[in-house]
């Protein structure tokens, strides 16, 4: 009898121990999917970023599908810095219009597309190369960080 007396003396407080061990592991789990909301939201927010990029490029590259493809207009209209339907495109500094590259992406304006139009390399091909280089860096990144970039190499016929 004493033996039986001992041995639940010995166990006394052992349930509210595991109770604490428990409420310890169920914490850390919440943590963690906490953790991966916030990274899947991040990545979310970096995928909407490049999308974008990605249709202003098309937009462009539309644009001079339309219009006078000679080598000449093309530089002269869609360029960068200068051409007249690229600094539409891009949006001005001051205020942007809805639906340019300053507009839609952050932190473009400290660094502005790039758009080159050079005769096409291959023999094969006529036309142009067209290479559009957005580049955008997100709010909540350090300002050390390089900004992201969206590449679009086209042939213009």
């Amino acid at each position: 009898m004493n033996e039986a007396k001992s041995s639940l003396k010995n166990q006394v407080g052992s349930v509210l121990l595991e109770a604490l061990i428990a409420i310890l592991i169920f914490s850390i789990g919440i943590l963690a999917i906490v953790g991966l909301q916030a990274a899947a939201v991040h990545a979310s927010a970096e995928a909407k970023y490049r999308v974008d990029a990605s249709f202003l490029a098309g937009q462009l590259v539309e644009q001079m599908r339309v219009s006078d493809r000679t080598p000449d207009k093309l530089k002269t209209n869609f360029a960068s810095p200068n051409g007249e339907l690229y600094r539409a495109w891009r949006g001005a500094n001051s205020r942007p219009e809805a639906g340019t590259v300053l507009a839609t992406l952050p932190g473009a304006a400290a660094h502005p597309p790039v758009v080159t139009i050079a005769p096409s390399s291959q023999v094969q091909m006529a036309g142009n190369t067209v290479t559009i280089t957005i580049y955008w860096k997100a709010p909540h990144e350090p300002v050390t960080n390089k900004p992201h970039r969206y590449i679009s190499v086209t042939q213009i016929i």
